[in-house]
């Protein structure tokens, strides 16, 4: 499988994890970029879930990865952009079903809730499955909004 550009991102409470996280992706070869944050300072997560999303969105980037405290902060965010599927992963087979049904391009992680090695395994699993289209396709396509 084509190794995928990936843009990862995170707040304070995420860093840690995140940095962990950024050394797995580049050992394994992947491109990916970094967008933040740059410490465990006390940040805002918007001001750093906008621009990965906007990445995402923009098809600079195909897959993104955030974390932040409970995960909910950055999911939250990133999902107000057009285009942008995030789910919050917990598990391993949340984020393969993400994946598969959902077509998920951002994997949203709680960093204070799950440990370093489901963080790799989440995101490893994330990032090897594919969409399963289908049934599943009807129902991605009627997600976004309708202005009439």
């Amino acid at each position: 499988m084509k190794k995928r550009k990936i843009a990862i991102v995170s707040d304070h409470a995420g860093f840690y994890l995140k940095e962990k996280l950024l050394n797995y992706l580049i050992k394994d070869k992947y491109e990916v970029k970094d967008f933040g944050c740059p410490s465990d300072e006390i940040v805002d997560y918007p001001d750093f879930g906008h621009p990965l999303a906007n990445a995402i969105a923009s098809g600079e980037f195909e897959i993104g990865i955030s974390i932040c405290g409970t995960g909910n902060g950055m999911n939250m965010t990133v999902n107000k952009h057009p285009g942008i599927r995030s789910a919050l992963c917990w598990s391993e087979e949340i984020s393969r079903l993400a994946r598969a049904h959902n077509d998920a391009n951002i994997c949203a992680i709680p960093g204070r809730f799950v440990s370093e090695s489901e963080a790799y395994l989440m995101v490893k699993t994330f990032l090897e499955t594919s969409f399963e289209g289908g049934r599943h396709k009807r129902r991605i396509d009627k997600i976004p909004l309708k202005i009439y």
